[in-house]
C-alpha cells in the first residue's frame, strides 16, 4: 500500500504542480503592484479590527483559525524533512514560495468573501463557492469540495495525530499497548485517545467554538515557541551570517557540499513551504469567509499577513535552531522505509528528520528540550486537525444545500475521529504520502481556480486600492458597481 501511495504522490507533485505554484504567486504578486510589501501597515492594523456577529466571525478569529491550519506539523517536522532532503538551500525556496504565496492566499481570501454565503446562521465559502458562483462551472466545484472533504476530512488529520503521537511518546515514554479482541489485534494509543475526546469536545461547537479555542490557543503556541527560537538565535548571534550564507550558498549551486542537490533543494523547499502556509491550497478562504468584514479585500490582506507568520517566523524560527545547532543530516538516497541510505552530509549519525527540532533544543536545554517540542508540537498539530474538520464540513454544507445536512455532518464527525486516530497508529512515512496527495490535489483544482477568476480579484483590489487612497479607512463594498454578478451577500 505503501509503495502505491507513493507512487500517486509522486504524479500529484510532478514538476509541472511546483512550476505551477511558482507562476501563480509571481502572477498576481505583479498583478497587485506586491501587495505584500505594500500594504504590511494595513494588514497589521486589519487584523485587529473587532467586528464580529451572531452569523460571522473577527477577523482576528478568521486569521487565527487559518493560522491554525497553516502552523502545524509543517512548522516543525516539514522544515527539518526539507533539510533532510534538499539541504540548508531548501529553506530559502520556503521563503520564495511564501512571499510569492502571500500574493496567491489574498487572492483566494478575497474571493472566499466575495462569493460567501450565510447557511444556518453562520458564513459559509470557500474555492467551492467562488467556482460555482464565479466561474459558472458547477461540476468543478463539487469536484474540488468533493476533493477537500475527503483530503481535510480523511487524510490530512492522519498527518499531524502521527506527529502528536510519536513526539509525546518518545518525549514523556509512552509506549503503545494492543488488547485482542475475537482473535484481532487492536492497537490503543493513549495519545490518540485523549486527542479525539479533546477534538471532539471542540468541533461539535460550532464554527463560533472553533473561532474561539483558535483564538486563544494560537497566539500562546506560537510565541511561546518563537520565544524559544529566539532565545537560541539570540545565544547563537554571531553565527547569523554563517547560517544565511550557508542557506543561500546552497540555494544557488555555490556551496561545494549541497552543490549537486539544488533541484532537491528547489523541489522539497516549494513542497514543504506549500504544506506549511497553505497558500493557494485552498483551505484559508474557509475561514476567510467566516469573518465579518466591510470589504473583501480586508479580509484578503490579513490572510496574505498570516502566510508571513507561518513562514517567515515559524518556519524560520526552526530552520534556524537546526542549522546553528548543526543537529542535521542530509539524505543523498533513501531505502524503501523512507530513511536515508547514504548522506550528502551526516551531522549526527541516525538522527532522522523528525528528530532534527528536538535535537536543536535539547543541545541547548537538555532538561526541557523533546518535552518542550513535544509540547508545541500538540498545539500546532491539534489547532491544524480543528481547522482541517472546519474545511470538511463547510463543503459538505455547501453539497448538502437540502436534507439530512446534519446527518451528514455527523457521519463526517465520527469518520474524522477515526481517521485522526488511525493516524496515531500507522507509520510515518504513510501518513506524509497521504497528506501530500490531499494537498496536492486541493492546491492543483484551486491555483487553476484562482486564475481564471483574476478579472474579478483584480476589480475587488482596485476597488480597495482607490477606496483607501481617497482616505476612507473602513471602505464600503458594492459588487453591482464593479459589475461582478452572483455576489448574493453584499447585494442584500
Amino acid at each position: 500500500m505503501e509503495s502505491v501511495v507513493k507512487i500517486i504522490s509522486n504524479a500529484v507533485w510532478s514538476n509541472v504542480f511546483i512550476y505551477l505554484c511558482l507562476f501563480t504567486g509571481l502572477y498576481f504578486s505583479i498583478r497587485t503592484g506586491f501587495l505584500q510589501v505594500r500594504y504590511v501597515k494595513d494588514m497589521l492594523r486589519l487584523l485587529f479590527v473587532k467586528r464580529d456577529s451572531d452569523k460571522g466571525i473577527s477577523s482576528f478569529q478568521a486569521f487565527a483559525l487559518a493560522i491554525s491550519g497553516r502552523v502545524g506539523t509543517g512548522n516543525i517536522v516539514g522544515v527539518a524533512t526539507a533539510i533532510f532532503m534538499g539541504g540548508p538551500g531548501a529553506v530559502f525556496w520556503m521563503w520564495l514560495i511564501a512571499f510569492l504565496g502571500s500574493a496567491s492566499a489574498f487572492v483566494e481570501a478575497t474571493l472566499g468573501q466575495v462569493y460567501k454565503q450565510e447557511i444556518d446562521g453562520e458564513y459559509r465559502g470557500g474555492p467551492a463557492y467562488y467556482i460555482e458562483k464565479g466561474l459558472g462551472v458547477k461540476w468543478y466545484a463539487i469536484l474540488f469540495a468533493v476533493v477537500t472533504i475527503i483530503s481535510t476530512g480523511f487524510l490530512l488529520p492522519g498527518v499531524q495525530s502521527n506527529a502528536i503521537s510519536g513526539t509525546v511518546a518518545n518525549a514523556f515514554d509512552l509506549p503503545m499497548r494492543t488488547i485482542s479482541w475475537l482473535g484481532l489485534e487492536f492497537p490503543i494509543n493513549w495519545v490518540g485517545i485523549v486527542v479525539i475526546v479533546l477534538l471532539s469536545l471542540i468541533i461539535i461547537g460550532g464554527v463560533k467554538r472553533l473561532g474561539q479555542a483558535s483564538e486563544y490557543i494560537v497566539p500562546f503556541m506560537a510565541g511561546a515557541y518563537i520565544l524559544m527560537a529566539m532565545v537560541i538565535i539570540a545565544l547563537n548571534f554571531s553565527q547569523i551570517p554563517t547560517v544565511f550564507k550557508l542557506i543561500f550558498s546552497s540555494a544557488f549551486s555555490m556551496d561545494a557540499t549541497f552543490g549537486g542537490i539544488v533541484g532537491m533543494a528547489i523541489a522539497w523547499g516549494v513542497k514543504r513551504g506549500i504544506y506549511s502556509n497553505e497558500a493557494g491550497q485552498g483551505t484559508a478562504p474557509h475561514a476567510a469567509a467566516a469573518a465579518e468584514v466591510r470589504h473583501p479585500a480586508q479580509q484578503g490582506l490579513v490572510q496574505a499577513f498570516s502566510v508571513y507568520v507561518d513562514t517567515l517566523f515559524v518556519c524560520t524560527a526552526t530552520a534556524l535552531m537546526i542549522l546553528f545547532t548543526g543537529m542535521y543530516n542530509t539524505a543523498s538516497t533513501l531505502d524503501k522505509n523512507g530513511n536515508a541510505s547514504t548522506f550528502v552530509v551526516e551531522h549526527v549519525p541516525g538522527l532522522q528528520a523528525d528528530g532534527f527540532t528536538q535535537a536543536a533544543i535539547a543541545d541547548h536545554f537538555p532538561a526541557i528540550g523533546n518535552q518542550f517540542v513535544a509540547i508545541a508540537l500538540f498545539f500546532f498539530a491539534f489547532t491544524t486537525i480543528m481547522a482541517y474538520y472546519y474545511y470538511a464540513e463547510t463543503n459538505i454544507a455547501y453539497i448538502f444545500k437540502k436534507g439530512n445536512r446534519k446527518l451528514v455532518i455527523w457521519i463526517l464527525r465520527i469518520g474524522f475521529l477515526g481517521a485522526t486516530y488511525f493516524g496515531t497508529v500507522k507509520t510515518a512515512t504513510l501518513a506524509w504520502n497521504l497528506g501530500d496527495i490531499g494537498v496536492g490535489l486541493m492546491a492543483w483544482v484551486n491555483l487553476i481556480a484562482i486564475l481564471l477568476l483574476s478579472k474579478t480579484a483584480m476589480k475587488v483590489w482596485k476597488d480597495y486600492q482607490k477606496k483607501r487612497g481617497a482616505g476612507i479607512l473602513e471602505p464600503d463594498f458594492d459588487p453591482k458597481e464593479l459589475q461582478i454578478k452572483n455576489a448574493d451577500f453584499w447585494e442584500k
